[in-house]
């Protein structure tokens, strides 16, 4: 513990250089006085103290590449693990596997919310605290970060069980398919508290620029989970056949192992920012939610735009929904990739916002977003050209693959557009400017899924017009982010 407050005490003495020559600070931000350094001094020596650093003034594109490489290799790996499971229920038969797709848009809702909303409030608190210096504030987030988790993750376990029957039937499951998805969904959202714990707790080591501990949890737990589903799911030896139902009790099994393992480190006084006994202060759960709230919002609107879009497809029936669901989940492949550098830009543009460097900070936030918009634009041509390289691995139905190819092909080429939405959506949480991406956001959800509703089930039309609907949520989104920044939406207006 003594090591690790030496390491944030070098670190809060370091400032950018724009900071020491009257750098724009944002509104509600103060302004940081830097501590000179005696000249010729060398810089610290510390890998922790060498990766603030770099966030402070290092080369934009290699520093965001290097915080968001382990995040990205981790969530990868959950895809290829979300990849494989649905490869083992797709042996379940056709009912499994919509049922699957049933609980798909809940699931994603709580990780995304845990993640990338409520996530992303703890990583821009820490991260300001650190950049302006503030290391016992660090520390104290980390006790109050524990605590949203548990009340969020009660909370998902509550609607899932209460209110998870209405919402499957909602959405077009019936007999087989929502048997499955009410089986499936009890045994992943009895384990929402720790998964909440692992979110939270992982935003707040990504904060302060430790990407490499929690990468290294996940890794090594998903490793493990793509070996512990099949048994479940199929019995192994001893292990008895648990269909559907082993599918979430691997999942919550990998979440508990995770918290643990997390709460540990952050509680042994290696960590920074580091786990200890504080007292709440209601100034502490407003810096998390303050963004947080807002951007949980942000990932409400999002997946409740995928739930109604799969709620309209579910009236063209089974196939449909199933081929829908496959292809829809590439949505969610670009999540690491958008995820990993939006997670980076969140603790740069945090840390250069609470140093003062607000000029350095939107730099970052315009090198992620064109790096985002490029990468998401060639998966989404390649599917759109290519679309059964992708939903070949899951089914052979002819009807499924129809609509699967359908939506890849006219929703694929708008990937690029969300790829800049997003960036600039996490970018804004780590300066602490989130309305216009929730704007933006409440666009795409009237686009997508008020006016898709609206086209299938009052005017009757087909597939391709839902999908076209879709497509146009997507360029308004990133349109409305990029415009909102051109426009200085940091420098003026709420939060």
């Amino acid at each position: 513990m003594i090591k690790a407050r030496m390491v944030r005490d070098a670190m809060a003495r370091q400032r950018p250089p724009g900071a020491a020559s009257g750098a724009q600070v944002l509104p509600g931000q103060d302004e940081i006085s830097p501590v000179p350094i005696a000249a010729g001094s060398q810089p610290p020596v510390d890998p922790e103290v060498r990766a603030r650093q770099a966030i402070l003034h290092g080369p934009v594109l290699a520093t965001m590449l290097g915080l968001a490489g382990p995040t990205i290799l981790v969530l990868v790996a959950q895809v290829a693990v979300g990849v494989a499971e649905t490869f083992y229920v797709s042996y379940l038969g056709t009912a499994a596997l919509a049922g699957v797709a049933l609980v798909f848009p809940i699931l994603m809702l709580m990780t995304m919310m845990s993640n990338g909303g409520v996530g992303g409030g703890v990583a821009s608190a820490v991260a300001r605290a650190i950049g302006a210096g503030h290391n016992d504030d660090a520390d104290a987030l980390v006790t109050h970060a524990l605590v949203v988790a548990v009340v969020f993750g009660l909370l998902f376990t509550a609607v899932a069980l209460l209110l998870g029957p209405a919402i499957y039937r909602g959405l077009g499951g019936t007999g087989p398919v929502l048997d499955a998805a009410l089986t499936y969904s009890g045994f992943v959202f009895a384990g929402a508290v720790p998964s909440w714990i692992v979110s939270l707790l992982a935003a707040a080591l990504r904060g302060a620029g430790n990407v490499k501990f929690p990468a290294i949890v996940t890794l090594t737990s998903a490793a493990v989970l793509v070996l512990l589903s099949p048994a479940l799911i199929f019995g192994i030896g001893p292990i008895p056949r648990l269909g559907i139902a082993g599918a979430g009790i691997a999942v919550t099994s990998f979440n508990v192992v995770a918290a643990v393992v997390l709460l540990r480190y952050l509680g042994s006084g290696r960590a920074v920012p580091a786990l200890r006994r504080t007292r709440l202060e209601a100034r502490l759960f407003r810096s998390i939610l303050g963004v947080g709230l807002l951007s949980a919002l942000g990932t409400v609107q999002f997946n409740l735009t995928v739930l109604l879009v799969t709620g309209a497809v579910g009236l063209f029936g089974t196939d449909a929904l199933a081929g829908y669901g496959i292809a829809s989940r590439l949505d969610y492949l670009l999540i690491p990739l958008l995820f990993g550098l939006g997670t980076a830009a969140v603790t740069m543009v945090g840390t250069n916002i609470g140093a003062g460097a607000a000029a350095r900070a939107r730099q970052i936030a315009w090198t992620g977003a064109l790096v985002a918009a490029a990468v998401a634009e060639a998966i989404g041509v390649f599917v759109a050209i290519f679309p059964t390289a992708w939903l070949g691995l899951f089914s052979s139905d002819p009807n499924v693959l129809a609509t699967g190819a359908r939506y890849l092909r006219i929703v694929g080429p708008f990937y690029g557009a969300m790829g800049v939405g997003m960036l600039l959506y996490f970018a804004s949480q780590g300066a602490g400017r989130v309305l216009w991406p929730v704007l933006a956001g409440t666009a795409r959800l009237v686009i997508a899924a008020l006016f898709g509703w609206l086209a299938v089930a009052w005017l009757g039309f087909a597939e391709p017009a839902l999908f076209a609907l879709v497509a146009a949520a997507a360029a308004a989104f990133g349109a409305i982010n990029a415009a909102s920044m051109l426009l200085g939406a940091w420098d003026r207006g709420p939060k």
